[in-house]
């Protein structure tokens, strides 16, 4: 386990408040997901409701070639907290996603997926928890899925934690919420995103993990393709490893030591005003 150095905790420190009176980001990716954009917001606006601080409905649309751009223009005008973002082409998961951290204005995220399969009423539940923990992922229980997208899933996930020596139950769950600090200078590779948990606690974040319920899909079509992302996760698994195995955590054995003649000479410079 890698902890931050001291100047790290000292800001997060300074930055740390009453996550209810926060901006709160909610970072929507989409492709293709025209027929749920309707019914989606109508339950963020719900589930956010009665959020005391500033709320916007991020969406990044991943080259969608149905109608949901349209729908979300169309929404926005409805809608003010609607901000938009778009690729030109489909970039994947991972893009939307860094592209989503990199824009967000709110001092908390939470990601969640344009399919309802998660529920909007329990964003303000994971961004609550903030006020304690840096990142919340959510475990999905019961889940509404085939019975072979189950069994790859948990397959998947303890081949993960076996070669990367974690305990992330439940990588693939989209439903998430991050304190700014965490993810805004957060550069990510293609599909990354299954293992932001693992990557956060190198850099000395705290994780923790709640259960949060699921639904079946009921409108659009899955992206998810099992063989296609096998192949990808377990060369992405040896990367990661081998990042974990040779990061490099200076920060919590760095001191600095300033000469006295030096110190002292800095300060006259700024009482002179001629500080650079």
């Amino acid at each position: 386990m890698f902890h931050l150095g001291t100047v790290a905790q000292e800001r997060c420190l300074r930055l740390r408040r009453r996550v209810e009176s926060d901006s709160l980001s909610v970072v929507i990716p989409a492709y293709n997901e025209a027929e749920n954009i309707a019914p989606l917001l109508e339950r963020l606006q719900a589930a956010l409701a009665g959020w005391p601080g500033e709320v916007e409905f991020l969406f990044i649309d991943d080259g969608s070639t149905d109608a949901t751009l349209e729908l979300l223009k169309r929404a926005q005008l409805r809608e003010p907290r609607i901000r938009i973002a778009c690729f030109r082409r489909n970039l994947g998961q991972t893009a939307a996603m860094e592209a989503g951290f990199h824009l967000a204005r709110g001092r908390s995220m939470v990601t969640i997926d344009s399919d309802l399969q998660n529920d909007p009423a329990e964003i303000p539940r994971l961004a609550r928890l903030l006020g304690e923990w840096d990142v919340v992922c959510g475990i999905r229980v019961r889940r509404q899925d085939t019975w072979w997208k189950r069994m790859s899933s948990r397959i998947a996930n303890g081949f993960r934690n076996w070669a990367t020596g974690d305990d992330i139950v439940d990588t693939g769950c989209t439903l998430k919420a991050y304190r700014r600090e965490c993810v805004e200078r957060l550069e990510l590779y293609n599909g990354m995103h299954r293992f932001l948990p693992t990557l956060l606690r190198m850099r000395g974040y705290r994780v923790a993990q709640i259960p949060v319920s699921h639904y079946p899909r009921l409108a659009g079509r899955t992206k998810y393709d099992t063989w296609r992302r096998l192949k990808k996760g377990l060369t992405d698994v040896w990367a990661v490893r081998w990042m974990k195995k040779n990061w490099i955590a200076y920060e919590s054995v760095l001191e600095v030591m300033e000469a006295p003649a030096a110190a002292d000479a800095g300060s006259s410079l700024e009482k002179d005003g001629h500080a650079p």
